[in-house]
């Protein structure tokens, strides 16, 4: 990827060298010593994280890439290959923030207009490429060839994010419900970094199939006594991407499958876009509801999806059209904003980071009920959420404000219990 490491490749190093966790902190917990518990590590939306104006460079009060090169520093350490427990590792999407087109030449070729729009979000910048794109690669170099992984492009991973002229924002932005409808098109800068031949996955053994140049991919990997398959979509996939993944399907049938994809379910955990109005409407593109009647519902091997996008947790389970259970989980801490409270920061500069918080899932297979504990972590603070005395006060009103402190802090702790897992997939191998 010569063309988006010129620049800030040696700042950028220098940063994930200043993340190295000290021995004896890397994990929120002790490695697993049964061999059929393991663990899945989650990384929520990191793009706060790597953005070019959440930098000192920029005027920010800090490095904010350098909570995200922890948060890969310390998934690398708790690696199963380095003594750790964690097999797997899946990024939910918006890996960075920005757009480095107003339209992609595809879209553009179809007819379709963009609105003026205030959100500076969208807004293309060469930056992208010179700053976002080498730093999450920074972050993904941490964790390569330490463990199979999977990244998916959100929205904002495109190259092109525009507001639909038909569709414009409000005269006055209150929330996301005034954005408007924006799109995105355009995949060739998520291609140039996680493209299925690039030097993350080209020749991996566990990467066993993509489409759409890498935007959509498949992975397997041993974990409990059972061999897995996980199946990374796009934003929005399009019917292409799902009769790809159905095809994966049939190529691998009777596996355990995990699905990641960034944009499926809402805070409410409802199967809607998670941001309100801005959802794309593309004749080409599938809703979340699209995803789960089209695809994952008709797929019985289909147990867990993972999503991001909507700020904030929830969880959901239904039943797929084989009448077996199907686990959503929805995760995204970009909105949190005490590490720039920390920073002294004045209010009008109290805008979301992330905080370091991802997603730990540690399955214990061995019970006769097999089980998922879903429980989140910072590698900032260093800190379970539920050991955080000020958890609640931190985020509470901004993504759950009439919950409980109780019910907020089981949104991110919590156990799945697997009641039909023996049934569908048998015991796990001695």
């Amino acid at each position: 990827m010569p063309s988006i490491e010129i620049g800030r490749r040696a700042l950028v190093l220098a940063l994930a060298a200043a993340c190295l966790l000290p021995a004896g902190r890397l994990s929120a917990q002790p490695p697993a010593k049964d061999p059929h518990s393991f663990t899945i590590a989650v990384i929520p939306d990191t793009q706060n994280y790597v953005r070019y104006d959440r930098q000192t460079a920029d005027g920010f009060p800090f490095d904010a890439a350098k909570l995200y090169l922890e948060q890969m520093t310390y998934v690398a350490g708790r690696a199963r290959s380095q003594g750790g427990d964690v097999v797997f590792a899946t990024h939910l999407g918006d890996v960075w923030q920005h757009p480095s087109l107003s339209m992609d030449p595809a879209h553009a070729a179809r007819g379709f207009k963009a609105a003026p729009s205030p959100l500076k979000s969208i807004v293309p910048s060469p930056k992208t490429r010179d700053i976002e794109m080498p730093t999450a690669a920074a972050g993904f170099d941490i964790i390569a060839g330490k463990l199979p992984f999977s990244v998916v492009p959100g929205n904002h991973d495109f190259d092109a994010v525009w507001t639909d002229s038909n569709h414009p924002p409000a005269a006055v932005i209150r929330g996301p419900d005034d954005i408007g409808v924006l799109h995105a098109g355009g995949l060739t800068n998520f291609v140039s970094v996680f493209g299925d031949q690039s030097r993350y996955f080209r020749d991996q053994d566990w990467y066993v199939a993509s489409n759409d140049g890498g935007a959509d991919s498949a992975q397997v990997f041993m974990a409990g006594g059972y061999r897995f398959l996980h199946i990374g979509l796009q934003f929005d996939p399009p019917d292409s991407s799902l009769a790809w993944a159905a095809d994966v399907i049939r190529r691998f049938p009777g596996l355990p499958t995990i699905v990641t994809t960034h944009d499926y379910m809402n805070g409410d955990a409802e199967r809607v876009s998670g941001g309100g109005g801005h959802n794309a409407i593309d004749p080409q593109d599938n809703s979340p509801q699209m995803v789960w009647d089209k695809f994952i519902s008709r797929h019985e091997q289909i147990f867990l999806v993972l999503c991001g996008h909507a700020e904030g947790q929830a969880f959901r389970v239904d039943d797929n059209q084989a009448g077996g259970k199907v686990y959503q989980v929805m995760s995204d801490y970009q909105g949190r904003a005490q590490t720039v409270r920390d920073a002294g920061s004045p209010p009008a500069l109290f805008v979301g980071v992330g905080d370091g918080w991802l997603r730990l899932m540690d399955f214990d297979m061995a019970r006769d009920v097999p089980s998922i504990h879903v429980h989140t972590y910072s590698t900032h603070y260093k800190v379970e959420s539920r050991a955080a005395p000020d958890y609640a006060k931190w985020y509470k009103a901004g993504e759950k404000p009439k919950m409980t402190d109780a019910e907020f802090h089981a949104q991110d702790d919590f156990r799945i219990e697997l009641t039909d897992f023996r049934a569908r997939f048998g015991a796990p191998a001695k």
